[in-house]
């Protein structure tokens, strides 16, 4: 497979604190990747070290295809989770200045900046200070002199994070417009929804180590567990007791209801669903038969609290 990025074996150290402890991944190239993990698990610094910020104490990042330098910076656009412009500076100043940082010209950056100004409908703010924008509003600079030179990788900590649902989804479909043209993208998020909605490909990182990657789908579906929601028509309690001699081999889970039909969770044993289907359909009518795929959010709880159990590690409410 074709990486743009791959982190090799890279610990990092501050002063008695291990931010990151041997940890490796891959990125693929054109991907939408999600970095996950709670808070102080180490991927800020990653990103910071990914973003030549600050520099592993050992190991190595491969950018493109060759081992990263300051030069690659230009090829990357970062919008990290604190945000932060020039207070005193004139917006439209601004918004140039950053563009020249990563290698556009005057011209060339004036033309485009233009065009994202009028399409957040933020072209009225060009020549006010940064000071006088609203909090949303200067997010929206900021997201804009990230993604503004079309970098090869796109890293967003947060990305959403104080925005409302209008400007939230208007940066999501910027953002995978963006990937649709070219872009890999690494999302650094809490936001499970988004990752259950927009990654290819996660890693989570806890107690600074990477614990769980992979592809999303394979990873729900190894953490499936063979479990099957069952929607039917009819007495549940009748249901319930001639699966009765079922529950030792499947487990049946008690029934839900909403007053029209009555769903059960059935962890099939070894796959084999077929023996419930026939008891629950010799006595009511089946609706509907769905597998039950474990969120984002279910697989990073169960995985950290696992991780945790294991390596005795208490955490702080």
């Amino acid at each position: 497979m074709d990486n743009i990025l791959e982190v090799y074996h890279v610990s990092k150290h501050f002063s008695s604190k291990t931010a990151l402890d041997d940890v490796s991944l891959n990125v693929p190239r054109g991907s939408v990747y999600g970095l996950l993990g709670p808070n102080g698990a180490g991927k800020t610094t990653l990103i910071r070290i990914i973003n030549y910020i600050t520099a592993p104490d050992s190991g190595k990042i491969i950018f493109d295809g060759h081992e990263l330098t300051a030069d690659d910076v230009a090829s990357i656009g970062y919008l990290p989770e604190e945000r932060g412009l020039y207070k005193k500076m004139k917006v439209g100043e601004q918004a140039i200045f950053f563009a020249r940082l990563k290698g556009m010209t005057k011209r060339d950056a004036e033309q485009s900046l233009h065009q994202w100004f009028e399409k957040f409908e933020i072209s009225d703010w060009w020549n006010k200070k940064v000071e006088e924008l609203s909090k949303g509003m200067a997010q929206k600079v900021q997201f804009i002199v990230t993604v503004l030179h079309r970098p090869k990788l796109l890293i967003f900590d947060e990305p959403f994070s104080g925005f409302d649902p209008i400007n939230a989804n208007l940066l999501k479909n910027e953002i995978m417009e963006l990937h649709k043209q070219g872009s890999t993208v690494i999302f650094s998020t809490h936001n499970m929804a988004s990752v259950d909605a927009l990654c290819d490909e996660i890693t989570l990182i806890n107690d600074s180590r990477n614990i769980l990657s992979g592809n999303v789908a394979e990873i729900r579906r190894r953490e499936w567990g063979n479990r099957y929601s069952i929607q039917f028509s009819g007495d549940a309690g009748e249901v319930m007791r001639r699966s009765a001699p079922l529950t030792d081999r499947f487990d049946l889970l008690p029934a839900e209801t909403d007053g029209l039909h009555t769903a059960v969770i059935v962890p099939a044993a070894g796959g084999a669903i077929r023996p419930v289907i026939q008891e629950i359909n010799s006595c009511s009518d089946i609706l509907s038969i769905q597998p039950v795929m474990p969120t984002m959010e279910d697989i990073f709880i169960s995985t950290v609290n696992t991780y945790n159990a294991k390596h005795n590690i208490n955490v702080e409410q």
